[in-house]
């Protein structure tokens, strides 16, 4: 479905209980997980990636938010308790999404020996719609599911807040979208949850002198004037006493052991705002990598916590230790070693999602097949027009052209492909992994046209043996020619090359996680991971319900679990 215009008006939830899933009852449609490999996709996807590389700095909206009112949001229970819930890389296919909405917007739950309330206030870390922003995207992935989850809350409760730090997915239109839904006038609720910030990036004071700090560091580049005045004004009240949770949109702590650069930002954004005024970081939140991992150190836990839709991405290639700040970054703090404590789903696990690959690749990019087979069919046409072209003949050099030409294609593509990730580990391993895969899939293309040559079929007449080509070799060799991807990607991620692309061309929708804070009065914070092995797949309307209950109900109970024992901050 073609996205709505920008300055089209979000749609309004339905005046009733929805008597059935489909649009007209619901008020959005139940998107289906973004196919990754999908040809329109990948064009889509790095047609939008470089544009915002090359504009970003052009689309960058954060230097017009200082002129947005700053007010400091504060959350704290009538008992001096506060519950918070935090999720991340949620708006993607409805399945998924709706999954974590149901359980957050559940009154409690009960995981183990534990009943957890559901969070006064909701933070979403990052990348809040896929695969890019636009006003319908955010209705169908992240407005629909999250209204139909929590459509209200019961009179006499009080409203629970929701507030949203962009990520890189939310960043494509320079924040154009997510700055009109979660800072504009038009929309001040999502269901039961109240909008109340103004800004790409919050403070909130929480119970027990603590603090939340949410960063907008635009995909790990810089930190804008206006944004660190804003936190110093908020730190200006810190202390010795004082301790900070900050959340940012991805996880430098690890991906700077790739990148050290990446870190940066970040590191300066605590020595120049948080350091001087004595207060301590004991917890970082972020989201962006899509699965649960927490680093532990000396006096501050590390959370990756993304598991809240989107595809899984690996566990099993984490580093057990880390530096932070990565030893090659140039920063007077003090570098602390972080060791991996936990991690979900499980190393072996993880292990087992990648080996499913071969199966997971067609079925969930199905126009994949039909690109490469694309592919593979143009290079057998091509070298059969060389061949019947008469050796050495002046039509011959002429027909060698789309063949070299297809050639080259397939090289540059396979070259490309390898180089998906900007990462600087690894540069010499990317260049040969992509050019033995251009190699390979050029060998399997002179192997099926072999093969080809020796069948029957090329030597029926026109225009049955070229109708064959299309449907028989085309359709085989596009299966062939993915699973050599597949094996490839396997093999690849290894050495480090394309593990995004590993785990994204299977969009696993299991395995998904989300945080659950308590902060009480004399200071102490519990952080309580839940896991989910497995999502809904089945859902049923539920038009007979309270007017606070979920429109749409799991046919199929799900369960929620801890991913390992609370963690514990004392003051």
């Amino acid at each position: 479905m073609a996205d709505a215009p920008e300055h089209a008006s979000l749609t309004p939830p339905p005046p009733h209980r929805p008597r059935d899933l489909t649009p007209e009852q619901l008020g959005f449609t139940r998107a289906e997980p973004v196919a990754w490999l999908s040809p329109v996709q990948l064009a889509g996807t790095g047609l939008r990636v470089a544009l915002a590389s090359i504009q970003g700095s052009y689309l960058d909206k954060r230097e017009l938010q200082g002129s947005f009112p700053d007010e400091v949001d504060r959350e704290v229970g009538p008992d001096g308790d506060c519950w918070i819930d935090f999720v991340a890389d949620l708006g993607d296919g409805f399945e998924a999404t709706y999954s974590i909405a149901y359980l957050l917007a559940q009154p409690q739950l009960t995981v183990g020996d534990h009943v957890l309330p559901r969070g006064r206030a909701l933070v979403l870390g990052g990348d809040e719609v896929y695969p890019t922003p636009s006003t319908e995207r955010y209705e169908n992935r992240l407005i629909g599911p999250y209204r139909a989850a929590l459509p209200s809350v019961p009179d006499g409760e009080e409203t629970p807040r929701m507030y949203a730090l962009p990520g890189n997915h939310d960043w494509y239109d320079g924040l154009t979208a997510f700055l009109r839904l979660f800072t504009g006038s038009r929309r001040t609720e999502i269901g039961g949850w109240h909008l109340p910030q103004n800004r790409s990036y919050f403070a909130v004071e929480l119970p027990g002198d603590w603090w939340l700090l949410a960063v907008d560091d635009q995909a790990s580049t810089y930190i804008d004037d206006p944004q660190l005045e804003y936190f110093q004004r908020v730190a200006a009240g810190f202390g010795p006493q004082t301790k900070v949770i900050i959340a940012s949109s991805s996880p430098t702590w690890v991906q700077g052991a790739d990148r050290p650069v990446v870190y940066e930002s970040l590191d300066y954004f605590i020595r120049a705002v948080i350091t001087p005024t004595g207060a301590a970081v004991r917890l970082m939140l972020s989201g962006d990598m899509h699965h649960y991992a927490r680093y532990s150190g000396p006096d501050r836990e590390l959370i990756t916590c993304g598991g809240g839709g989107a595809y899984l991405y690996p566990t099993h290639q984490l580093p057990e230790t880390i530096e932070v700040p990565p030893a090659p970054l140039q920063s007077t703090s003090p570098r602390e070693t972080y060791r991996l404590a936990s991690r979900f789903p499980g190393k072996r696990m993880s292990q087992a999602y990648a080996a499913g690959i071969f199966g997971r690749l067609p079925m969930h990019n199905p126009s994949f097949i039909g690109m490469v087979g694309a592919v593979h069919t143009a290079i057998l046409l091509a070298v059969g027009g060389v061949i019947t072209s008469g050796f050495g003949t002046p039509l011959q050099k002429f027909a060698l052209v789309p063949l070299v030409i297809l050639v080259a294609l397939v090289m540059a593509g396979a070259y490309a492909f390898a180089h998906l990730s900007d990462s600087l580990l690894g540069r010499h391993r990317r260049r040969v992994l992509g050019l033995l895969h251009g190699g390979a899939h050029l060998g399997l293309a002179a192997l099926g046209t072999w093969a080809w040559w020796e069948l029957p079929l090329h030597d029926w007449p026109w225009p049955w043996s070229l109708i064959a080509t299309l449907v028989v070799y085309g359709v085989v060799s596009g299966l062939a020619a993915t699973a050599l991807v597949a094996a490839y990607l396997l093999l690849a991620a290894r050495f480090g090359v394309n593990l995004n692309e590993l785990f994204s061309a299977q969009g696993i929708v299991d395995s998904k996680s989300f945080l659950r804070l308590r902060l009480t009065a004399d200071g102490t914070l519990t952080v309580y991971p839940i896991g989910v092995r497995r999502t809904a797949r089945r859902w049923r309307a539920a038009p007979e319900g309270e007017p606070h209950s979920p429109w749409i109900e799991p046919v199929d109970r799900l369960h929620a679990h801890l991913i390992e024992e609370p963690i514990v901050l004392r003051p």
